[in-house]
């Protein structure tokens, strides 16, 4: 147990994979394959989304910033995951906790943010499909951007801020191999009222907010289309929100299901609920290129195409 008698700059002990310490070596070779994965997946979408002039359209814009936010996510947990596996890393200070919590919780409510615009997306693709290209222009995309990142960056520093200022009495050990706001303010012995209840705002106006209009705009796309007389021209639209919908699933079930562990799970193995957290922030980026390779022709038939080159 690490010594809790500085106060004003403590390290934190990272907690592994439990019962598993000897295996670490060889647990090191799949999480390294899953990152890997990770960064040249979203890394392959952004270079085709860029260099494929028939894919400079509305929602392949949305695809790059959705790429982009897991590319980032997988940069910020890959220094203490894979540093625990090798061996190279045990504890973490205070203020690179700070920062870890700040990125990794930014970079979640901007991945909603950017499924809820993604949603929205796919409304007007299919409600109103005749003005899409004057709805969705260069200029408004770019507006939408800009709001993304401002409200996922700038609504979160008071409460992370706050973090540096927070006496932490108790045990400094995480319950993940990386940083939550919510395993820091565990382990304070300050007034966390502030932190209890911003946080929740947060969730609520973020994640919850952005799930339930989500829902909204898939009900109002499903209205339109039962309202198409060909069964073929329905199959058609709904087939354009497969891909959408399967990263909205990706995203937001490792988060019900690392809720309802935190919740109700304190019986569980420690391993459960790292495991439950790895997946929380891998499943996400390591599936979602892959969906949208698979499920979205043009993007598929681009990556085939630039392998055939390579391959030739």
């Amino acid at each position: 147990m690490i010594s809790i008698s500085n106060l004003s700059n403590p390290n934190f002990v990272l907690t592994g994979f439990p019962g598993l310490e000897v295996d670490y070596v060889w647990l090191a070779i799949p999480f390294s394959s899953i990152y890997a994965t990770v960064f040249l997946g979203n890394c392959m979408v952004l270079h085709v989304i860029r260099t494929e002039p028939s894919l400079h359209e509305p929602m392949f814009y949305f695809l790059a910033m959705l790429a982009l936010t897991d590319l980032c996510m997988g940069l910020s947990t890959v220094p203490t995951v894979l540093g625990i596996l090798l061996g190279l890393l045990e504890e973490i200070s205070l203020d690179f906790c700070i920062a870890q919590s700040y990125f990794i919780h930014g970079l979640s409510f901007m991945e909603s943010s950017v499924l809820l615009a993604m949603s929205f997306d796919r409304y007007i693709a299919i409600c109103n499909p005749l003005r899409y290209s004057s709805i969705l222009t260069n200029d408004k995309i770019m507006k939408i951007g800009i709001a993304i990142l401002g409200r996922s960056s700038l609504l979160i520093p008071p409460v992370i801020i706050r973090l540096k200022f927070l006496n932490y009495c108790r045990p400094h050990i995480l319950s993940h191999s990386f940083c939550l706001h919510q395993d820091l303010i565990r382990m304070a012995c300050s007034d966390i009222r502030f932190n209890s209840i911003y946080g929740l705002f947060l969730v609520i106006s973020n994640l919850l907010l952005d799930s339930v209009l989500i829902l909204i705009s898939y009900i109002m796309i499903l209205h339109t289309v039962l309202a198409i007389a060909s069964r073929e021209e329905r199959i058609k639209s709904l087939q354009t929100c497969v891909s959408h919908i399967s990263a909205v699933l990706v995203f937001y079930i490792p988060i019900i299901g690392l809720t309802m562990v935190h919740r109700f799970g304190k019986h569980l193995s420690p391993l459960v609920h790292v495991l439950m957290g790895n997946t929380y922030i891998l499943f996400p980026p390591l599936m979602n290129p892959i969906i949208y390779s698979i499920k979205t022709q043009q993007i598929r038939r681009r990556i085939q195409r630039l392998f055939y080159l390579k391959g030739t």
